[in-house]
């Protein structure tokens, strides 16, 4: 893979010293520029202010958040919106944050001119507290599994970057309401209240029934990092017996599927368990979004990795560690396996396309030929690789940490490739000093970052909402750049 071509190591007792990966800075007359580069491109940035400059008319202060972007139809190009009780209202003022992560600590990968730094801070920080503010109040929801995304991706850098009080007790309330869901019988933290959005038979009754997603390891983090500053132990250990319930009930060993240099068990996953709440054994297995019970959803399988991976970052425990690696071999086993369709020429003739996951690793491909993917999964997968490489490099297994480093980069390298909007923007300062972002092309608009992206595509569900912009695809793209640059890696 090119632009891993200078990753190199250097053991020098119980150290590891790891080399930056070279992102080559485009100029008249140089070679292409790497792909990896998109991560910090002017692009990016540009396209995140304009978005949420633009979508704060008749909308401010934020009652509705981007959600996703359609590639066809009326609204094409254009964000469509999710009302802030929605569980994915977090992820746009996250990538804000993400970005202003980067504005402060790491201001020589932003690629602007170092005048307009402190303009484009100063913009960043206006807009994330904008959008973030009114999540405060989303913090005592009890009807929701999914405070760990609304909160911690903006409310986490709002603490570190600035010791906001307010956001750090925002953190521990929300982790108290999601405390609230949890069932010692089960073991777990019941996910959705009723399942009504498939035409499946309907599960209602939250006396009868008690419903747990896959999706839910990702939500761990709240508690954990809860606990971790307020000294409510009760948080993580419901957390760590939520993780190990679903070991049993969500995960399925893969006792024939192998990969080289790779020994342990690998880990496929469900997404839907219906438990009896009064005595936690399960009564039922389905999928929501995915294929069908008994296939894998990428992105379920995605969230199983980033899930464990940050479990094992908090408890040291290593079965978590052996999970999330089992996940992750298998998630890479898939995308291996993948048909040939899903393997596309690039202009310099070489191949690109089969690391970006199809939505569902069991579904046919589609009637067109053309392969279904879900860009959203490749990019939650290789955020939790990263964490997987950081986690070995820790304990001196430097060549597992360089296994699913390469693993992670590959991904990310292949869905910018086949995946990155050609509509790109670009970042103006205006004459009272304010950035704003247009479009490089004018004319030329798509309003996420990423294409190809799907929700669900499951054909008993109400409807399918496949193959278009999707608001934490482009988070986790952009929190994968900024987590390269806290590791020195970029």
């Amino acid at each position: 893979m090119g632009s891993l071509h200078a990753i190199t190591n250097v053991y020098a007792g119980s150290t590891v010293s790891v080399g930056k990966i070279r992102l080559q800075s485009h100029t008249v007359g140089a070679r292409q520029k790497e792909p990896l580069d998109e991560l910090f491109s002017e692009n990016i940035t540009a396209k995140i202010i304009r978005t949420a400059q633009k979508h704060l008319s008749n909308n401010n202060p934020p009652s509705q958040y981007p959600h996703i972007v359609p590639q066809t139809g009326p609204d094409v190009g254009q964000y469509v919106s999710k009302g802030i009780d929605f569980w994915t209202c977090g992820f746009f003022p996250g990538s804000i944050y993400s970005l202003l992560e980067r504005a402060i600590k790491y201001p020589t990968q932003l690629r602007v001119k170092e005048v307009e730094v402190q303009s484009l801070r100063s913009t960043l920080e206006n807009l994330g507290r904008t959008w973030s503010d009114p999540i405060h109040g989303e913090s005592r929801l009890t009807n929701t599994h999914d405070l760990g995304f609304i909160m911690m991706t903006h409310m986490k850098p709002r603490w570190e970057l600035f010791h906001d009080e307010k956001a750090l007790s925002t953190i521990t309330t929300a982790a108290n309401s999601l405390y609230s869901r949890y069932n010692s019988a089960v073991g777990a933290i019941r996910c959705w209240d009723e399942l009504v959005w498939t035409n499946a038979p309907h599960i209602r009754s939250m006396d009868e029934n008690f419903i747990v997603i896959i999706d839910s390891l990702c939500n761990l983090d709240l508690l954990f990092y809860a606990a971790a500053h307020s000294g409510s132990s009760h948080l993580s250990d419901a957390a760590k017996h939520h993780a190990r319930t679903l070991i049993r009930t969500h995960l399925r060993e893969e006792p024939t599927a192998c990969r080289p240099g790779f020994s342990g068990m690998l880990y496929s996953t469900g997404h839907v368990v219906n438990f009896c709440p009064q005595t936690g054994g399960i009564k039922e297995k389905r999928t929501a979004q995915g294929f069908d019970a008994n296939s894998t959803w990428s992105r379920g399988q995605a969230w199983a990795i980033l899930g464990y991976a940050q479990t094992y970052t908090w408890t040291k425990d290593e079965t978590f560690l052996h999970v999330a690696c089992g996940l992750a071999e298998y998630f890479l086993l898939r995308l291996d396996m993948a048909p040939s369709c899903v393997e596309t020429y690039t202009s310099d003739g070489t191949t690109s396309g089969r690391y970006v996951p199809m939505w569902d690793f069991d579904a046919p491909v589609e009637a067109d030929g053309i392969p279904l993917r879900d860009t959203s999964a490749g990019v939650a997968a290789a955020n939790g690789m990263l964490i997987l490489s950081q986690a070995f490099t820790g304990l001196g297994r430097y060549d597992m940490g360089k296994r699913y480093l390469k693993a992670a980069l590959t991904i990310v390298e292949e869905t910018i490739l086949c995946s990155l909007a050609s509509e790109r923007a670009k970042s103006v300062t205006t004459g009272d000093g304010d950035i704003i972002g247009v479009d490089e092309l004018e004319g030329s608009t798509f309003e996420a970052v990423l294409k190809n992206a799907t929700v669900s595509n499951n054909a008993l569900g109400y409807a399918q909402i496949r193959d278009h912009g999707l608001v934490y695809a482009d988070y986790y793209l952009i929190e994968f750049g900024t987590q390269l640059l806290r590791l020195g890696l970029a």
